[in-house]
């Protein structure tokens, strides 16, 4: 496996990395009631931080405190939600590992619960529930406007806490994806009604956050076949054409797209490719979906000409060592799903453990003992 373009160093933006897997942000209710970030947060970044040249996309972060919607999850838009990132950031720079923010809004997916506990009205694009949740009041045009400028600070506020980056989420049925496809879009005005309408939002929101920070220093991400939270127009590609031909024009650093075998914390049998979008963007790519160690090689080393990331997700969770184990070919942890959304516990957080045959430091290939 140390053979392969895996190990390679590729730059993103302004950091260089010394090999192509990365982090994917994690939903993992360990924030706390005020949506601050905990020390026990901070132990478990610094342990998957144990590789240095490591890109960790943090968990996703509310943009405001209208644009959140569940309880025990990160945010940064206040002082102390930035105060409490930054001492992350600040540890997992010093360890020689970079640190992107990923910058969500709910819509729709906010949890009404939630939504009165912190007094603010779901909205979404138009007044459609998805299943399970309540139905949603349609954003007026300055509720729009404001979430531009939402987006905006966040990138901000990000940049203060130390990140290296921000990764805007646009998929999984959270707000932004809410506008791009037509099963939550009904709009009859500027944003919605036609494809380049209903894209207006994120394609917005990235030009904004990229003047705001730099392009290079900005990501999207996208999920054109995830059905999670009643998502999924009957032909997306169209959609997505658009959509990922104007982010590219904007110049962002890197497009991650969600393989269609992925649908939000679930695995599919999806079979669909995402191969249409990846070729439209001239960036780096980040390839999300299911990945193990053998299909992650297979499909780096078979695109030699392509830049190329593999995110992985719960696997990193029950691996802090990671990226060690991969490059020595050791067994990896298995994963405990039912600890996944434990609040505020450090139980399938930060007591996975590192293999026994671990040593820190960079990723050199020497004779592990037996």
């Amino acid at each position: 496996m140390s053979k392969s373009l895996l190990f390679e160093p590729l730059t993103i933006g302004h950091v260089t990395l010394s090999h192509r897997i990365i982090m994917s942000s994690l939903t993992r209710l360990r924030a706390d009631i005020n949506h601050v970030a905990t020390p026990l947060m901070k132990e478990y970044y610094l342990q998957r931080a144990s590789t240095p040249g490591t890109l960790i996309i943090a968990e996703s972060c509310a943009i405001s405190h209208v644009h959140g919607g569940m309880g025990y999850t990160s945010a940064i838009f206040s002082e102390e939600q930035i105060a409490g990132w930054k001492d992350i950031v600040d540890a997992v720079h010093a360890k020689g590992c970079y640190m992107y923010c990923q910058i969500s809004a709910f819509g729709r997916a906010a949890s009404p619960d939630a939504a009165r506990a912190e007094g603010f009205t779901v909205k979404g694009p138009s007044a459609i529930a998805a299943e399970g949740y309540g139905t949603p009041e349609e954003m007026t045009p300055e509720d729009i406007r404001y979430t531009v400028e939402a987006f905006a600070q966040a990138a901000k506020n990000a940049r203060r806490a130390g990140f290296d980056g921000v990764e805007i989420y646009a998929a999984n049925g959270y707000l932004l994806d809410e506008f791009i496809q037509d099963v939550s879009n009904q709009r009859t005005d500027a944003y919605g009604g036609s494809i380049e309408n209903r894209n207006r939002l994120a394609v917005q929101v990235t030009q904004a956050v990229a003047d705001a920070i730099g392009k290079e220093r900005v990501g999207v991400k996208i999920s054109p076949w995830s059905t999670f939270q009643s998502m999924r127009m009957a032909d997306p590609i169209p959609q997505f054409r658009d959509l990922v031909t104007k982010l590219n024009s904007i110049g962002i650093s890197f497009l991650n797209t969600i393989e269609s075998r992925v649908s939000g914390i679930d695995y599919t049998d999806g079979t669909e490719k995402v191969d249409w979008a990846q070729d439209l963007f001239d960036g780096v790519i980040v390839a999300t979906g299911g990945y193990l160690p053998d299909t992650a090689q297979a499909f780096v080393d078979s695109k030699p000409n392509k830049k190329i990331l593999v995110a992985f997700g719960r696997r990193y969770v029950a691996n802090p060592d990671l990226l060690f184990r991969i490059f020595h070919g050791l067994e990896l942890n298995p994963y405990d799903r039912s600890s996944f959304y434990k609040v505020a516990a450090p139980d399938g957080f930060i007591d996975y453990p590192f293999s026994d045959k671990f040593q820190p430091g960079p990723l050199v290939a020497f004779q592990l003992v037996k």
